[in-house]
């Protein structure tokens, strides 16, 4: 983290953000796909209210887009993943995962299919526009690869459909859950989509002139303060509520897709082609030898999100590893995620974790932690 005397370099980006984000009170970055995100507007306890019964904004420029054109976009797209793209529309989003040749996740972003052979992957934190150029080198397929001038706003909370049709009118709410449309926000070119990094009802802005940055946050603070919008950041109190995955930390390119219980984002039984189709085949075949699995971890309430990987001990010897941990404030719970060896991952399990060389009990438990059927996020207005 960055104290106030920031301290910035040339060779990490800002985002088109930046001073607004500053003038709104973050007081701590990190870095992420290369550039620097906010990640301090305060007390995290409070962050996670503001979402769950308000609304809050975060900058995520961060999430870049890798940009897929040309004649054959729609081949090449369906070649980076192993999720089945026959029936993506236009106007449609889709996770999805990107896996190497040895079935290993490389990414889980969320593809936007714009045109029929038009295509954004929003990135988590990863190289993949060094990979998908790569790939193209070899592939034979007719394409171009970019990375566009496009960064997403998360207006993320209960209040953010109130705050939308101030800004956008009363047609927003026809907006379905992951599709997406093009607007304009006063001069300001947008693609508005109802997805988002929160488990929370809310919307992602895709701004696609980097110099209206600034503009386009001041307009929807100024929208939403009617409402009780706060300036935020990306909950990992609400994320890991609600399972979802932040990537080097629950998964990376030593986890497959089937070790993170998602087989149905796999598709083995149609013609599609895919990097690491074989792989993956033969991973379903044998059977993995690991989990990715909840916890409740018994100890005092944790004073923030775990920084590093807790070994997961049974009798004394590791099994596995704590990915992602935080105090629930509403569930009132330590909450974790982990991937321990298979034949420890049933619901009921004891465990033992290990925080700063003590050890303290824990259970394995359904995940995710609140609203399992994800009847938030994907409610109608």
């Amino acid at each position: 983290m960055i104290n106030k005397n920031f301290g910035f370099g040339t060779q990490i980006r800002k985002s088109p953000y930046f001073d607004s984000t500053v003038k709104w009170g973050a007081t701590g970055f990190s870095v992420y796909n290369h550039m620097y995100i906010p990640r301090d507007f305060g007390d995290p306890e409070q962050n996670f209210w503001n979402l769950i019964e308000t609304a809050i904004l975060c900058d995520v420029a961060v999430e870049r887009q890798v940009e897929i054109t040309g004649p054959d976009a729609f081949k090449f797209i369906q070649l980076l993943t192993p999720r089945d793209l026959s029936k993506l529309s236009v106007g449609q989003c889709k996770y999805v995962l990107i896996t190497n040749a040895e079935g290993g996740v490389l990414n889980d972003p969320v593809l936007l299919r714009l045109g029929e052979n038009h295509f954004w992957l929003s990135l988590g934190d990863s190289d993949i526009l060094l990979w998908a150029q790569g790939v193209a080198i070899n592939s034979g397929l007719n394409v171009k690869i970019t990375e566009p001038d496009v960064s997403p706003l998360q207006l993320q909370g209960p209040k953010s459909a109130e705050i939308m049709i101030k800004l956008f009118g009363e047609s927003i709410k026809d907006l379905k859950y992951y599709w997406f449309r093009e607007l304009d926000l006063d001069g300001i070119p947008l693609i508005v989509s109802r997805t988002g990094w929160s488990s929370e009802f809310g919307y992602e802005l895709f701004l696609r002139d980097g110099s209206k940055g600034n503009d386009l946050y001041e307009k929807i603070m100024l929208a939403g303060k009617e409402f009780g919008l706060k300036p935020g950041h990306t909950s990992s109190i609400r994320r890991i509520e609600g399972g979802m995955l932040s990537y080097h930390a629950d998964a990376d390119i030593h986890t497959n897709p089937f070790e993170l219980g998602l087989d149905r984002l796999v598709n083995l039984d149609s013609d599609i082609n895919f990097i690491g189709k074989e792989a993956l085949k033969k991973i379903k075949d044998d059977g993995v030898k690991r989990l990715q699995v909840g916890l409740e971890i018994k100890c005092e309430n944790l004073s923030g999100p775990n920084t590093t990987f807790w070994p997961i001990l049974y009798n004394q010897k590791k099994i596995g590893k704590v990915t992602s941990a935080v105090y629930s404030p509403r569930l009132k719970k330590n909450i974790a995620l982990a991937i321990v060896e298979i034949e420890f991952s049933n619901i009921g399990m004891e465990l033992d974790v290990s925080i700063n060389k003590e050890n303290y009990k824990c259970n394995v438990v359904e995940k995710p932690f609140f609203d399992p059927k994800k009847k938030i996020t994907s409610k109608s207005l």
